[in-house]
This record gives structure tokens, C-alpha cells and sequence, in this order.
């Protein structure tokens, strides 16, 4: 029996509600223009976005900086716009906290990682005190990212070759892991509960490495054979997701299964353009979108668990190349429009916002779909409370976001100060001795220094058994600092003494 034609092609075209995916530039004047962008040659998005604040990484004479602007003030950015300034050399990542939208993270050439408290209503004055400086590193720091569900746990990987993971909450360094890559890092990505990250490193390898035991889990040599830079990110089921170039210097995708390292799930060749490709991932929707650094489009696959499991959905095109990339976390969306993904594309000169939207049809009355909650689009997403502490995490626990819905258009949450302790509160806690094994941190340095801190924690502090404890431990450091001042006078008075040879 013939098929009718229309029959026999409907499985051809492959159903998917993204297909129809648009991007759309927002006006001018939603902009942010006169920026001026870093020309710092590293392979970094240079922007980080959250539901607050955009944070642009700008050219900075003497020193690093970044721009922290409110998502509210477009338009023209005065010259004498004040900026996060306390790096002594050129930023190269930053990184905002998935768990409080007032903290960020940024590294720099001057090896250093900071760790930065952004006032609510953004910046008034130069930011040039960090809330905690993370000295480890002995080469520049071009990589920082937070750990996805354990509070104030951030990861760092510089030049030095080194993956240093830091417990922000009391500033020490919790894992050293110095001999697991042989040459530069590129890229570093968590899995969705952190028990694991991924990276890519220039020696062509992919690897899977569980940071608690300090130990690689899997490892993919030349998973693309071109020399020029790769990136690996895992997704949401654990499969790993790389871009790159082969030997013939042709962009690549492919997608690896950990499991089976052997050869990849799907390759797929682009274009042979020279620019490096920055992946960035929607675990809600299983989108990624692909970035070119120096293109002008931003291509979009859907990752789906049937061959050929990349699928190509379609390609937003402006005429402006593309300095870095920023993407919104899911909960700084407007569910209202269909909007799936927005990006902050950094031209020479300004910041432009592009909407990702799927369009819904309108019923007979001139209602669209849109004005109604597409529970197909929003899947409960990652919300900003953290999952684990992170002496639970060290200690061996794993849990995956918590998770929360847009249907109400996410509110959020009034943020928590960023309390650093300098008590090491993991002494008891901690692993035996391994090769990722937990560091001591520093110790405090001055009492002056500690009634600063602790002086910081009473302002966060709401709970009356915290403050009570505070103020305890604020009077015995007074205490101390008086009796050591009276220490030094009678010290000083002895000197005097022996200088006039009366003693």
C-alpha cells in the first residue's frame, strides 16, 4: 500500500518548540553605551549578568577594573562612572554569586582572587575594598566560578596551571589541586550538584575531576585535534559538551559521554572561522547557545537524547562582532513575553542586550498565548538559595539546586551581607590527608583587623543569639586590644628606662 507524500515526510522535520526561536536586539536607548571594554587578550566573556546588576570588565589605567551597573541605568555611562577598582592588574573573569545577587568574584593578573560586596543600590563611590582577598595562586588568575549549590564556596584556576577551591565564608583555601594539568586551563565547569567539574586545558584534554578527592574521574585526550583554544561544559544529565577546532582549523561541536570517553556522541563541524566558541547552557530547556568571539552571530542547538543529538535550531545575526558575552540566569527573565534566554553582547564601546523569545500563537479573540504561563517554557528553575553549606559539602554531602517556580514572575529575595569569619570552622570537619586534600587558612592577622570583620557580621547578623555571641566576642577582642596597648606602654616605659641607664 502507497503512502500519501504528505504522510511519508511528517516524521522529516523533527518537532521541537524551540525551532522558531527568535533573537531581537532591544531598542537604543535600552542599551548601555560608552563603555569602554577591556582589550586584555584572554579568552573570557568579560561580562557577568544577574537579575540586579550587569558587571562589564573596562580598560583601566594603573590597575583592573569592572563596571557594576543596576540592569535599570541604559543609556549613556559617564566617563566618571565609579568602578570596582582594588585589582593592581587587569581583570580577566568575573563571576556573580548564584546565591546572593550582591556578590561577585573577579580574578586578575596580579594572581589575586577577590571577593566583592556590591551595595544594594549599585556603586556611589570607586569600590576598592574587597570583602575577602584569596592569595594562592603564583601566576595570573583568568578563570572564577561559584560553586552551583554550596554557599560560598568559589573555584579559581590561573596560569600556574592550578584549580584552588576557597571556602569565601571564612577566606581559606579548602582543595589544591596543582597536578592534575600539565598546560593551560581554559575552561572550568560544575556539574549540576557540583560533586564534579569538568575541564579543557590546552594540552587538547578533556577531564572529569571529583575536587574532594582531589582524583580525575575520566579524561578525553585530543578531543578536538585543532590547536587553538577548547571549551567543555557539562550538562544537566552529566554529558559533557565541547567546542573547538579540528586539524584543518574548522570550528567544532561534539558531545562526550563521561562514561564512554572513547568517542564522542556527536561531532559536528561549523564553519572555519578563527574566533574561540563560547558555549553557554540553558539546563531548563537543554539549549546552548554557541558565541564566536569576533563573530556576529550566536548559533543555538537543542541537545536532545536521540541521534543525532545535537540538533541545529537557528542563528541570530547582527552586524557588530562580539567582544565577550553575558547571560541572564533563568529567574531575571520575562516570563510574561516568552522569553527563554537573554544575552549582554559586548560591542567595543557598549553593552546591547538580545532577547531570545518563542513565539505563541494568538486565539480568536486577539489573545496571544503569551499572556498566560507557558508551563511547557519555564520548568521550575535553580533559585538563589543554596542547597548545601559548605563545611556539609566538604564533607562529602551533595544535593542538586533548589529549585523554584516562575509562574508568580520570580520576587527576589532580600540579600544576606557576605560574612567572613576568619575562624576556621572546618577544622573538625575536614578529610584525612589526600591529594586534594583541605589547607589551613590564614590565620587572623591583627586584632584591629577582627574587630573589623566581626564589626561587618554584627550589620548582617538578625538572629539575637548571633548578635549576642558577636558582641561577646567584640568585648573580649576590645579586652585584648587595651591589655595588649597597656603591654606595649609598660614595655615602652622599660625602654625608656634602660635607654636613660636607669635601670
Amino acid at each position: 500500500m502507497l503512502l500519501h507524500p504528505a504522510v511519508m515526510f511528517r516524521k522529516v522535520v523533527r518537532q521541537s518548540k524551540f525551532r522558531h526561536v527568535f533573537g531581537q536586539p532591544v531598542k537604543n536607548d535600552q542599551c548601555y553605551e560608552d563603555i569602554r571594554v577591556s582589550r586584555v587578550t584572554w579568552d573570557s566573556t568579560f561580562c557577568a549578568v544577574n537579575p540586579k546588576f550587569l558587571a562589564v570588565i573596562v580598560e583601566a589605567s594603573g590597575g583592573g577594573a569592572f563596571l557594576v551597573l543596576p540592569l535599570s541605568k541604559t543609556g549613556r555611562i559617564d566617563k566618571a562612572y565609579p568602578t570596582v577598582c582594588g585589582h593592581t592588574g587587569p581583570v580577566l573573569d568575573i563571576d556573580w554569586c548564584p546565591h546572593n545577587d550582591e556578590v561577585i568574584a573577579s580574578g586578575s593578573e596580579d594572581c589575586m582572587v577577590m571577593v566583592w560586596q556590591i551595595p544594594e543600590n549599585g556603586l556611589v563611590s570607586p569600590l576598592t575594598e574587597p570583602v575577602v582577598v584569596l592569595e594562592g595562586h603564583t601566576k595570573r588568575v583568568g578563570i572564577v566560578t561559584w560553586h552551583p549549590t554550596a554557599r560560598n564556596v568559589l573555584l579559581s584556576a590561573g596560569c600556574d596551571n592550578m584549580v584552588l577551591i576557597w571556602n569565601v565564608g571564612t577566606a581559606e583555601e579548602l582543595y589544591r589541586l596543582d597536578s592534575l594539568h600539565p598546560d593551560l586551563i581554559y575552561n572550568v565547569s560544575w556539574n549540576r550538584n557540583g560533586s564534579l567539574f569538568c575541564t579543557a586545558c590546552k594540552d587538547k584534554s578533556v577531564r572529569v575531576i571529583d575536587p574532594r578527592r582531589g582524583t580525575l574521574v575520566a579524561e578525553r585526550e585530543k578531543a578536538h585535534e585543532g590547536a587553538r583554544p577548547m571549551r567543555a561544559i557539562f550538562l544537566a544529565d552529566g554529558k559533557v559538551f565541547t567546542t573547538g577546532f579540528s586539524r584543518m582549523s574548522e570550528r567544532q561541536l561534539a558531545l562526550w559521554d563521561p562514561e564512554n570517553f572513547g568517542e564522542p556522541m556527536a561531532l559536528q563541524e561549523l564553519d572555519s572561522s578563527n574566533g574561540a566558541l563560547l558555549p553557554f547552557y540553558d539546563p531548563d530547556t537543554n539549549v546552548v547557545y554557541v558565541c564566536g568571539k569576533g563573530d556576529s552571530s550566536i548559533r543555538y542547538f537543542e541537545i536532545t537524547d536521540e541521534p543525532p543529538y545535537i540538533h541545529f535550531l537557528n542563528t541570530f545575526t547582527s552586524k557588530e562582532p562580539q567582544r565577550g558575552m553575558g547571560s541572564m540566569p533563568k529567574r531575571g527573565l520575562e516570563v510574561s513575553k516568552c522569553e527563554i534566554a537573554r544575552f549582554y553582547k559586548l560591542h567595543e564601546r557598549k553593552c546591547e542586550p538580545i532577547v531570545m523569545t518563542v513565539p505563541r500563537k494568538t486565539d480568536h479573540t486577539g489573545v496571544t498565548e503569551s499572556d498566560l504561563f507557558q508551563d511547557d517554557l519555564y520548568p521550575d528553575t535553580a533559585g538563589p538559595e543554596a542547597a548545601l553549606e559548605a563545611e556539609e559539602w566538604v564533607s562529602g554531602r551533595d544535593a542538586s539546586p533548589i529549585l523554584i517556580s516562575l509562574r508568580e514572575a520570580y520576587v527576589p529575595s532580600k540579600q544576606r551581607d557576605l560574612k567572613v569569619s576568619r575562624r576556621n570552622v572546618l577544622s573538625d570537619s575536614r578529610p584525612a590527608k589526600a591529594p586534594g586534600t583541605p589547607r589551613p587558612g590564614p590565620s587572623a592577622p591583627a586584632a584591629s583587623t577582627n574587630i573589623a570583620a566581626l564589626s561587618g557580621s554584627l550589620a548582617g547578623a538578625g538572629e539575637a543569639g548571633k548578635l549576642e555571641e558577636v558582641m561577646q566576642e567584640l568585648q573580649a577582642l576590645r579586652a585584648l586590644v587595651q591589655e595588649q596597648g597597656a603591654r606595649i606602654g609598660r614595655l615602652e616605659e622599660q625602654l625608656g628606662r634602660i635607654e636613660n641607664g636607669d635601670a
